[in-house]
């Protein structure tokens, strides 16, 4: 369901269609309008349409930065889970070779149980 939302930023009306609820959609209007006056009144002399530029670049650094950030993070997540895969196959192995050897222990032990009997005879 959309919903019908208006937002006022620097004094201008804007109607919006979204899935969002409304109130998350005026706070974002109010951290636009804050970061657009922010620019305007930082001696710029930038227009309310300057400074919406100038926000919309900085948006889009810190999108494209986090969009980084999180390809990095992806990649690291798939390296651990390839070494936890690989360290669970090594570790399957081990456990097979243990077993191989504990029977071969057992079998060594019977042997020389078998040999004092027969020299006990």
């Amino acid at each position: 369901m959309l919903n019908d939302v208006k937002v006022n930023i620097c004094g201008k009306e804007y109607r919006l269609k979204t899935s969002e609820s409304p109130n998350y959609v005026f706070s974002l209007g109010r951290v636009l309008e804050a970061k657009i006056n922010e620019i305007i009144n930082s001696g710029s002399g930038s227009s309310p349409y300057g400074a919406s530029i100038m926000v919309a670049l900085s948006l889009l650094d810190d999108l494209n930065k986090a969009n980084q950030k999180l390809d990095s993070i992806r990649n690291q997540t798939k390296e651990y889970v390839d070494e936890a895969g690989k360290t669970r196959v090594e570790r399957d192995s081990a456990q097979k070779e243990i077993e191989v050897l504990k029977s071969k222990i057992v079998q060594l032990e019977n042997m020389v149980k078998l040999k004092q009997l027969k020299d006990s005879i």
